[in-house]
């Protein structure tokens, strides 16, 4: 009998990690739990875990597909079957349904074997929790709708893991008409096509920034001011200096850190920030700007007016944006930070507030270095 090409890769795979990327109707996911059967069948004692981020999700899908694979080789009974606890005893073995809205059971015992189900949906953090409790190979599948992911950055670089990439066509039991819609993709829209039909990485067609260039800061280039982003516990503390000649911004991170004290910010910004250059930064920490300036820095509040963040973006769309190649944080957010859309995907001229840290910061001084109110003045002098 032939299967989707999944689960001949699940087999032959003797690494660590396997990834397995993959268009809509693949085979990903009941290729991967065909595998997971066979592998209790010839072992005995073994912890085998499947995850995805919540439990009705998991339910509905690889929980589902399980189940019908265990009637279908008539290996399921129910009295070995812990409905409550989402357990099942096979051949010897435990499999565990578990999600990460039950974070007990992430940071609990350990297990032999871990499949990910739609793994892009969990952060770097969780992925983690998950992959230090396994002690003999780790699974994962998911479409890859997001153009920038922890995924292609901490797991992919690794030495010890097998990448796959499938796509409708090498599921050979997909109905004509499956395969006609998926098809039709191709000609209604093709970033769905690229990640659904082909299995390949999704671009970011809601991109604020569309248009900039990785580029060290020439000579000639003048310093403008730093831009300070606030964070603290969950979003770090950012501080871009921005460069400009002509109609360029030079844009190069030197902070982006979390966790971050008004002293720590002060002693890391010591040997950065010097000959009173302006800082401008958030003036939604008034108390914060004022410690700041008793350290010695010349820190000025970032004007914020009507539609401040739509203004200052409108400031750094009118130059070309060149961050520095070590600043990988901004341009992470460069990639990543993009417009709200409404229920038909139609732009709302809004941006979402995430991925904008560095950006914010840099919004500040292009708003208030770079931009004149109706009087024709800079707004911070």
């Amino acid at each position: 009998m032939k299967l989707a090409r999944t689960y001949y890769d699940f087999k032959t795979s003797h690494s660590r990690i396997q990834v397995h990327q993959g268009g809509t109707r693949s085979g990903k996911t009941y290729s991967i739990l065909l595998g997971l059967v066979e592998f209790c069948r010839k072992n005995k004692g073994r912890v085998v875990t499947i995850v995805r981020k919540t439990f009705p999700a998991l339910r509905a899908s690889a929980m589902r597909d399980f189940f019908e694979i265990l009637n279908r080789e008539n290996l399921y009974d129910p009295n070995l079957h812990n409905k409550s606890d989402g357990t099942y005893y096979l051949l010897g073995n435990v499999v565990e349904f578990i999600s990460i809205d039950q974070p007990q059971r992430i940071r609990g015992r350990k297990r032999d074997l871990l499949f990910v189900n739609e793994a892009n949906e969990l952060t770097l953090e969780e992925w983690r929790q998950l992959i230090l409790r396994t002690t003999y190979k780790a699974v994962m599948d998911f479409n890859p709708s997001d153009e920038e992911h922890w995924i292609y950055d901490q797991v992919l670089t690794r030495s010890d893991v097998d990448f796959f990439q499938t796509t409708y066509l090498d599921n050979p039991y997909l109905e004509p008409e499956v395969i006609r819609e998926i098809e039709r993709l191709r000609d209604t829209d093709p970033n769905y096509w690229r990640v659904y039909g082909m299995g390949e990485r999704g671009i970011n067609t809601t991109a604020v920034f569309t248009t900039w260039t990785p580029e060290e800061v020439p000579a000639q280039a003048k310093l403008i001011a730093f831009g300070l982003d606030w964070g603290f516990t969950n979003d770090p503390t950012a501080l871009i200096a921005v460069y400009k000649l002509d109609h360029h911004l030079y844009l190069d991170e030197l902070l982006y850190q979390g966790g971050l004290t008004n002293p720590d910010i002060a002693e890391l910004m010591r040997p950065l920030v010097r000959d009173r250059t302006e800082v401008i930064a958030d003036s939604a920490e008034p108390k914060s700007i004022e410690e700041l300036y008793r350290y010695g820095f010349n820190v000025k509040p970032a004007h914020k007016g009507p539609d401040s963040v739509r203004a200052g973006l409108d400031v750094m769309k009118r130059h070309v944006l060149h961050p520095t190649p070590r600043s990988e944080n901004l341009i992470r957010e460069l990639r990543n930070y993009r417009w709200l859309t409404d229920k038909n995907g139609k732009s709302l001229n809004q941006p979402v507030d995430a991925h904008n840290h560095a950006l914010d910061a840099i919004r500040y001084v292009c708003l208030n270095k770079l931009a004149k109110n109706n009087n024709g003045r800079y707004l911070i002098r």
